[in-house]
Parts: C-alpha cells; structure tokens; sequence
C-alpha cells in the first residue's frame, strides 16, 4: 500500500526557511509526479507546488513561485518542499500527494496523500 509521511514543519520566523520532506513507500515505480498542498485554519485546500512524472517539469501556485522550490531523490523515494522568505499568511498544514492525473492543480485528481505537517510562521 502507497504511503507517504511529510516531515520538517514548525515554527519559523517570517522571512525565515523551512524544507519539508514528503517519504514515500509502498509503490514499485521508477517515476511518479507529486504535488504539495496546504490549507490554513478556515480556508479550503489549495494547491502550492507540482513536480511532473519526467522530474523536469515543475509548476507552482502564484502565491508561492519565486519563494518554493519542489525536489525529488528517486534514489531516497522522497519529494521535497525548500520554503523560502516564509510569510505569515504561508501558516497552514502542508499536505504532499500522488496525482492520477501528471500535472494536476486540483485536489480531486489526487489519490494517495500524507497526514500532513505543521508550518506556522510569526510575524
């Protein structure tokens, strides 16, 4: 069974950085697209950054781009999120999951997705 467990939240200044970690396990892949979300206290799930299934596309949520950088180590089977210049309105629970759909901005087309982790940033 597909699994995936994000690691690397807490407590940042604004302007601050944080990575968080997406591991996965459970798939026999070569390859596979990945996409990170978050959604702060209130507000509905957003989409903030994709990687395509060929790892050399990546797209993000206007929000974010300049600021995030999404990786992935197929050797480590892990998916990365560098957060940089972090904001206070960056504060939500920062969730990664596997798309059916390579490419995909819209939660639905996601299937498999982690418990989520924690990013609070103080102003």
């Amino acid at each position: 069974q597909v699994q995936l467990v994000e690691s690397g939240g807490g407590l940042v200044q604004a302007g601050g950085s944080l990575r968080l970690s997406c591991a996965v396990s459970g798939h026999s892949w070569s390859s596979y697209a990945m996409g990170w979300f978050r959604q702060a206290p209130g507000k509905e799930r957003e989409f903030v950054a994709g990687i395509r299934w060929s790892g050399r596309s990546t797209f993000y949520a206007d929000s974010v781009k300049g600021r995030f950088t999404i990786s992935r180590d197929n050797a480590k089977n892990t998916v990365y999120l560098q957060m940089n210049s972090l904001k206070p309105e960056d504060t939500a629970v920062y969730y990664c999951a596997l798309p059916l759909v390579d490419g995909s901005r819209w939660d639905h087309e996601y299937e498999y997705w982690g418990q989520g982790t924690q990013v609070t940033v103080s102003s």
